[in-house]
């Protein structure tokens, strides 16, 4: 399926059905700028859950590539997906954004929504703070999530 661009807010999304929210977390642990303020103010369940995961990461998977999904509705989950290697750009400009570990995030998600039977919303993951280029990730987005519909909002 073709990826369908929204103006709005990836916290409100447009469509019918089950709903799953996605967005690129760091492994650094941090959360406090960009996209994750937007969910806090709506819901405090996905920043308990991905500090809790990061606190006790030597005892689970928290790494690049990882994905969590946390319930937040009746018909809404979130998930926080480990996709950016700290929070900073490097030496040499490189940017904090990991490709590959956002097309395992994404090959991880498409099962949860099939799972589910969701329609994914997010904002143009991992090119925010994270640094990252639209034209690298749209194709990681439309290779991962071919049999699922995909919603992009661009805020504002």
């Amino acid at each position: 399926m073709a990826v369908t661009y929204l103006r709005g807010d990836a916290t409100s999304p447009q469509a019918k059905g089950p709903k799953l929210i996605a967005h690129v977390c760091n492994d650094a642990g941090g959360w406090g700028k960009g996209f994750v303020l937007a969910l806090s103010k709506r819901w405090p369940e996905p920043e308990r859950d991905f500090r809790a995961w990061w606190r006790h990461r030597a005892r689970n998977d928290f790494a690049l590539g990882a994905v969590r999904v946390i319930r937040v509705g009746h018909d809404t989950w979130v998930a926080n997906m480990v996709g950016q290697h700290g929070t900073r750009t490097g030496r040499g400009g490189t940017p904090p954004v990991r490709y590959e570990a956002v097309a395992t995030c994404l090959d991880t998600l498409a099962g949860h929504a099939a799972d589910l039977g969701a329609s994914v919303h997010m904002p143009r993951i991992g090119c925010g703070l994270a640094g990252g280029r639209w034209e690298r990730v749209e194709p990681l987005i439309t290779t991962a999530l071919a049999e699922t519909a995909v919603y992009v909002y661009d805020f504002g």
